[in-house]
C-alpha cells in the first residue's frame, strides 16, 4: 500500500468520524424541533417517528399548536424579554471591565497584579449554591429589584472569568505595539482603546458568548430571586 493510498483511507476514516460525530451531536437537536411538531397522540405513537405523522393516516402531519400556544403566553414572553435584558445587560457590562481589567492585568506593571490574578481565579472558583444563601439574605434585606439582583449577581460570576480568558488574549499581544503608541505619544487609555481593543475582537466574541450563554442558562438564582419580592409582600 502506497502512501497516497494510505493517505486517501485517513482522510476517509476521518470525514466518516467528523459525519458521525456531528451526526452525534445534532440528532438531540433535531429530535427536539421533530417533537415541537407533534401532538400529544403523535408522541406516543409507537413506534417513534422521524418525522410528524398522523396517528390514524400515518400520513405527514405538522402540528403548530405547541408554537401556537408558547407565543400566546404572555408570562412566557415576558420571561423572554426578562432573560434577554439581564443576559445582554450581563455580557455589556462583562466585557466592558473586564477588557478593562484584562489590559491592566496583561500589559501594565504594577504593585499587587499577581495577587490580583490569583484572587480573580479564585473567584471563578467557588460555586453558586456555596454563596446562593448569603446573596439572597442581602438582597431581601436591601430590597433590590429581581431583574436588578440577577445582573448583579451574575456579574459576580462572569466577570471574574471574562477577566482572566481577556488578560491571557491580551498578555500575547506583541509589547512593541504598545511601546510604539507610547513612543509616539498615545496615553495608555488611547493605546488601550484604538489599537488593543481591535485586536482583541475575538478574544471579545468568544468570552461575550460565553457570558450571555451563562447568564441566560442561568437557573438557581432566576428561580430564588424574584421570590424574594414576594416574601416581603407578604411579610407586609
Amino acid at each position: 500500500m502506497n502512501s497516497k493510498t494510505k493517505q486517501r483511507i485517513n482522510r476517509i476514516l476521518l470525514w466518516v468520524l467528523i459525519v458521525v460525530m456531528a451526526v452525534w451531536m445534532l440528532f438531540p437537536f433535531y429530535w427536539a424541533i421533530n417533537s415541537s411538531f407533534k401532538s400529544e397522540a403523535q408522541l406516543a405513537m409507537m413506534p417513534t417517528t422521524f418525522v410528524p405523522r398522523d396517528a390514524a393516516t400515518k400520513e405527514v402531519a405538522f402540528n403548530l399548536r405547541n408554537y401556537e400556544a408558547v407565543f400566546t403566553n404572555q408570562a412566557f414572553l415576558r420571561a423572554i424579554v426578562n432573560s434577554t435584558i439581564v443576559a445582554g445587560t450581563v455580557t455589556i457590562l462583562a466585557l466592558g471591565v473586564g477588557a478593562f481589567a484584562g489590559f491592566a492585568l496583561g500589559k501594565l506593571r504594577y504593585r499587587g497584579k499577581t495577587g490580583t490574578l490569583y484572587i480573580i481565579l479564585a473567584m471563578t472558583m467557588f460555586p453558586a449554591i456555596a454563596v446562593l444563601t448569603g446573596l439572597y439574605a442581602i438582597i431581601t434585606n436591601l430590597g433590590i429589584p429581581p431583574i436588578l439582583s440577577m445582573i448583579v449577581t451574575y456579574l459576580l460570576f462572569s466577570l471574574p472569568f471574562t477577566a482572566w480568558v481577556l488578560t491571557a488574549f491580551f498578555k500575547e499581544l506583541p509589547t512593541e505595539i504598545f511601546q510604539s503608541a507610547q513612543v509616539d505619544g498615545a496615553s495608555p487609555f488611547q493605546t488601550f482603546y484604538m489599537i488593543m481593543l481591535p485586536l482583541t475582537a475575538p478574544a471579545l466574541v468568544t468570552t461575550g458568548l460565553l457570558a450571555f450563554i451563562g447568564a441566560w442558562n442561568e437557573y438557581l438564582f432566576a428561580l430564588t430571586f424574584p421570590r424574594s419580592r414576594q416574601i416581603r409582600e407578604r411579610c407586609r
